[in-house]
């Protein structure tokens, strides 16, 4: 698969994507509450059936990974997975603060090669091309993206919105000298938010996430210069069989921000 046909596919189904949720968006719309007791809108769900639609016509050797559809295990045996959750930020989307995306990873034999962060709401779209680097379209004009340099001291840290528990509040209490800024951001946000040098270093030390909702994510950051590493300092692969990413992930501009 050439992977920038394959970005050119997942940007329009994105933006269209993108469309489709702000339609939703701009009505008094439903909330429906899952068994795992996270909600789901009509946003969620027709985002997700889009997206399947656009890429698997035009990628029909490829699977998918995606939070609201049933997960078909036949692909842990595929070479090119789609890795998407067709609206992060749930919870952000049903408050209206704004802060909600769509995320669409493509993982080739269990690494993001293509990685996609669209925010309609706030019009920010961010990708990455493995190999090929990271950025932020203004309008159609691509703008290459880099982390910070700030190495210690007077750091930016990002926590969620939603799910900020006492685990990482206490371990950033425990560092407060380190950081200028503690900002709360909703969805995957934070990735792209470091990948552009605004912030440098995020925390997350539950269980709770899973493929789609950091993918994308972390090939965009790694391709701006920055990490995304589990808290013992390995590193993620993708399609695997337990979605979960239950050790949590620190999310950092460069190695020597995750040492203190």
């Amino acid at each position: 698969m050439d992977l920038f046909d394959a970005f050119a596919h997942m940007k329009q189904a994105a933006l269209d994507a993108g469309k489709l949720i702000m339609d939703v968006y701009s009505t008094n719309f439903a909330v429906e509450i899952k068994d795992d007791e996270s909600p789901v809108t009509a946003a969620d769900k027709g985002s997700d059936a889009l997206i399947r639609k656009e890429l698997s016509a035009a990628f029909p050797e490829a699977a998918f990974l995606t939070e609201e559809s049933t997960d078909d295990r036949s692909r842990l045996t595929k070479e090119w997975v789609f890795v998407v959750d067709p609206l992060d930020g749930t919870s952000d989307f049903v408050s209206r603060d704004g802060e909600f995306a769509v995320l669409i990873a493509l993982v080739h034999r269990h690494e993001p090669v293509v990685g996609i962060i669209y925010a309609p709401n706030q019009n920010l779209f961010y990708y990455a091309i493995k190999g090929h680097g990271a950025y932020r379209l203004d309008g159609e004009t691509p703008v290459r993206l880099h982390v910070s340099s700030r190495v210690g001291y007077d750091l930016r840290c990002l926590v969620s919105r939603s799910h900020f528990n006492e685990k990482e509040k206490a371990y950033i209490e425990e560092r407060r000298s380190h950081f200028s800024e503690i900002n709360p951001m909703g969805a995957a946000l934070k990735f792209a938010r470091i990948a552009e040098g605004k912030a440098e270093v995020s925390y997350r030390f539950s269980g709770g996430t899973k493929e789609w909702d950091v993918a994308a994510g972390n090939l965009i950051l790694e391709e701006a210069g920055g990490i995304m590493l589990k808290p013992g300092g390995e590193r993620y692969s993708y399609n695997r069989e337990d979605v979960y990413n239950r050790e949590g992930y620190v999310l950092a501009n460069c190695r020597e921000n995750l040492s203190f």
